[in-house]
């Protein structure tokens, strides 16, 4: 995915070249038409496009990069707010006139098997917390949340998909993608193996970041090595937080992490001695 800075439509020269005047001894410039600048700016703008492309296709094989996200953008001043705004385009008829237009991509998901959907959080109220729902319905309340938050989303056939609890797509052009999503309703730490496998799952799907929610907790090393690898873990208290917000649902994670010791410096100083 690459995210692109466009040069300004002032980028194209408004004077097309200059003449010289002989009875005035003088050089007058020639003003370049605005539909030349404007089929001039159309082009750079499918040229920079392209270009960009051809460049990361010839320098990496299609084995490491199948396919690539142009998101071009453009820093300008919204003519009726005076304010700095960036539009987001597709390369449209009319570039110049800085008209953005809604980003557009498409995904593959033929390779997964869904569910049909279930609604679990009509029956929070009765059931509040988290690990007393059966391991599916926590995977259908993760769906839930997710379209809630905006996205498509869908909860996998179980056993099929070697490990994907469900799966959730996002057309924003800088942070959407597919997202692997894998739900732990445990009680206990979710330890380092687990996101180390759910990284595997994500090469295997070719997946633009993966997620592992869960009940319980994460350990550092866990969060270490999720931010280095396009992982996001949300553990029971965030989970709490983001069915509160987005879907009004108020529920108990069901579990209690242990607290975490701070390293501290005990550190003593005296009077040097004689």
């Amino acid at each position: 995915m690459v995210d692109f800075e466009f040069p300004p439509n002032t980028t194209i020269p408004d004077i097309r070249g200059y003449k010289y005047v002989k009875t005035r001894d003088a050089i007058d410039p020639l003003p370049r038409p605005i539909t030349e600048t404007k089929k001039r700016y159309a082009q750079l703008i499918a040229q920079i496009t392209l270009r960009t492309l051809h460049e990361i296709f010839s320098a990496t094989p299609p084995a490491v990069v199948e396919a690539v996200v142009f998101n071009g953008r453009l820093t300008t001043i919204d003519a009726a707010t005076g304010k700095t705004v960036r539009l987001n385009a597709l390369v449209s008829p009319n570039p110049y006139d800085l008209e953005a237009i809604e980003p557009f991509i498409t995904f593959d998901l033929k390779r997964f098997r869904f569910t049909e959907d279930m609604d679990v959080v009509s029956g929070l109220d009765s059931r509040p917390n988290l690990i007393k729902l059966s391991p599916t319905e926590f995977e259908h309340l993760i769906r839930q949340l997710f379209v809630a938050m905006g996205a498509e989303a869908w909860t996998t056939i179980p056993s099929i998909d070697g490990g994907v609890d469900a799966v959730a797509t996002s057309n924003n052009m800088f942070f959407g993608g597919v997202y692997l999503i894998q739900a732990k309703r445990w009680s206990g730490l979710v330890g380092l193996e687990a996101v180390h496998a759910l990284t595997g799952v994500m090469a295997d799907h070719t997946a633009t970041t993966g997620v592992l929610v869960t009940t319980s907790w994460f350990g550092r090393a866990s969060e270490q090595f999720a931010q280095r690898n396009r992982i996001t873990l949300i553990n029971g208290a965030e989970l709490k937080h983001l069915l509160k917000k987005h879907l009004g649902a108020g529920v108990i994670p069901g579990v209690t992490p242990p607290r975490r010791v701070r390293a501290s410096n005990n550190t003593q100083t005296g009077r040097p001695g004689p």
